[in-house]
């Protein structure tokens, strides 16, 4: 399913936090951080009804099988984390769908934001305008993941439909499921995003992919979604040479290029 959002559909779901970060103000005086904070909204309220953000996503019957996520005749193997946590578990994002040997299907979810291409282009020879609109663009394709999210769960996989919470709570992911992107911690092979563009048509909404499988425009979000109530974040750590030549071997690629891939 392909949504398009206004741009104040998605401000209220910016997290500022990451804003500030990236102009290195975290940690800096209140007051600096409002005074950026009004002109990046004025900025914003003139992007209203010239830009808009896009999201895209599809609902598909899953299961795992060891470490590979099963979706229809797809197979996409999964990396584990390479030191247990308290309990003494290794997490993989599979352990959080139902397995292939449980004879029952699961459902995962698959999706991409992102934001006009256009807007990447803006203020050419204006750097700090230029740089306005480039980290503004980041928090509207991360907006705009966030807010599919929230529909996605309450209305069109509907697992949550009763879910109120606000955007504090939001931010602070206490919804149930969790929505790992590519090239996060638990994902960070970005030659999934060719997998997943297979899967639901990136193009649709603008978005090409380079040889590492980096999206295009920049200011773009791709990932799974997951609704088991235990599912949550974690970070692999370092990847181990076995765990490296494992995981080439199930995608069926070679080892070196498999570095490439993952940051």
């Amino acid at each position: 399913m392909k949504l398009t959002y206004q741009i104040s559909d998605v401000v209220p779901y910016i997290n500022w936090l990451y804003f500030y970060h990236a102009w290195g103000l975290s940690g800096k005086p209140e007051k600096e951080k409002l005074q950026l904070r009004n002109e990046a909204e004025t900025v914003l309220q003139e992007m209203e009804g010239k830009h808009h953000t896009f999201a895209l996503f599809e609902i598909l019957e899953a299961n795992s099988d060891g470490d590979d996520l099963l979706i229809g005749n797809i197979r996409i193997p999964m990396l584990r984390q390479q030191r247990a946590q308290d309990n003494g578990v290794c997490l993989c994002l599979t352990d959080f769908v139902r397995p292939l040997s449980s004879g029952i299907k699961d459902r995962v979810g698959a999706f991409a934001t992102t934001v006009d291409a256009s807007m990447e282009h803006e203020h050419k020879g204006d750097h700090y305008q230029q740089m306005m609109v480039q980290t503004l663009a980041d928090r509207l394709a991360e907006a705009t993941a966030e807010k599919m999210h929230e529909e996605v769960r309450k209305k069109y996989w509907g697992y949550a439909p009763d879910e109120h919470l606000t955007k504090e709570q939001l931010h602070a992911e206490v919804f149930q499921g969790i929505r790992p992107a590519v090239g996060y911690p638990s994902l960070p092979d970005t030659s999934v995003n060719f997998i997943l563009s297979d899967l639901i048509g990136m193009k649709q909404i603008g978005i090409s992919l380079t040889e590492t499988g980096m999206m295009r425009p920049h200011a773009s979000v791709s990932g799974l979604m997951l609704a088991h109530p235990k599912a949550r974040y974690f970070e692999l750590g370092t990847i181990g040479e076995d765990q490296l030549r494992d995981y080439a071997m199930r995608r069926g690629l070679p080892v070196e290029l498999m570095r490439k891939y993952i940051k």
